[in-house]
């Protein structure tokens, strides 16, 4: 379970340092500069930790569609981007597989 914390943490940094990347204006902010550093370095330390548990493929797997859903909803709440129908089909089929790895494959728990 905390494996699963791990990557949780992970994923969060990665949203904060992804968000400020686009805060940042191509690094010319300096706070929103400095934020991607720590987002970044926090995610891959906490994705380190998770490795030593699941395998790259399963974790890389999680990570991204956890990020996807986590980027998606930073950039409406905080750029107002909008998405349409198939988008959000989309992301709904990323959950679904989410759901599929963690429910019911055994490549899932190491």
């Amino acid at each position: 379970m905390k494996t699963y914390l791990y990557l949780l943490i992970a994923v969060a940094f990665e949203t904060f340092g992804s968000s400020c990347l686009q805060a940042s204006q191509q690094f010319t902010r300096f706070w929103p500069s400095m934020g991607v550093l720590a987002g970044f370095a926090g995610a891959f330390w906490f994705f380190t930790l998770v490795l030593k548990v699941l395998p790259l493929g399963i974790t890389y797997a999680l990570w991204s569609g956890i990020g996807i859903v986590l980027i998606t909803t930073s950039g409406w709440l905080i750029f107002g981007q909008r998405l349409d129908g198939a988008a959000l089909a989309g992301i709904g089929l990323i959950i679904a597989g989410i759901l599929v790895i963690n429910l019911f494959s055994g490549a899932a728990h190491h």
